[in-house]
């Protein structure tokens, strides 16, 4: 077990890390200041303590279910999935600023989450408490991609 968390936490921050490699100036470009932003949007260092958190229960999180579920060929797709969307939302949205296709990824990635929550359940039952950071944190992430897209 604790090499499959090892596993998992070596690809979730690698995942993090490409992630920021890809965005550019990210938060402090001119671009992005100058965007009209939710009134609920956190200062910018909760961004990278949140993420650290996430990505640690999520660790968890796959590597118990790893552990208890026979679909391990669809857990590791969806995982997959999801490491993509994740790595790939900040270049379209802080470096191409194409905000609605930023939205739609992040949406997906919200709802891809709440379906490995859901799809998992009962295989991991108290555990899947492990997952609910991220998707709150997506839920919170896409409010404000979305609030973002209306007022721009």
């Amino acid at each position: 077990m604790k090499f499959r968390i090892l596993i998992f936490l070596i690809l979730n921050f690698s995942a993090l890390i490409a992630g920021v490699s890809l965005y550019g100036e990210g938060g402090n470009s001119e671009w992005y200041n100058n965007l009209t932003k939710a009134p609920w949007e956190p200062p910018g260092w909760v961004f990278g303590a949140a993420w650290t958190i996430i990505m640690i229960c999520f660790a968890f999180y796959m590597s118990i279910t790893w552990k208890y579920t026979v679909m391990k060929k669809k857990l590791i797709f969806l995982y997959v999935l999801q490491l993509i969307l994740n790595i790939f939302w900040n270049p379209i949205f802080f470096n191409l600023h194409y905000i609605f296709l930023g939205l739609t990824t992040i949406l997906i990635l919200t709802i891809l989450i709440a379906y490995i929550l859901h799809l998992f359940w009962n295989e991991v039952k108290v555990n899947s408490i492990l997952i609910l950071p991220y998707l709150i944190w997506l839920l919170i992430a896409t409010s404000l991609n979305g609030y973002i897209f209306f007022k721009n």
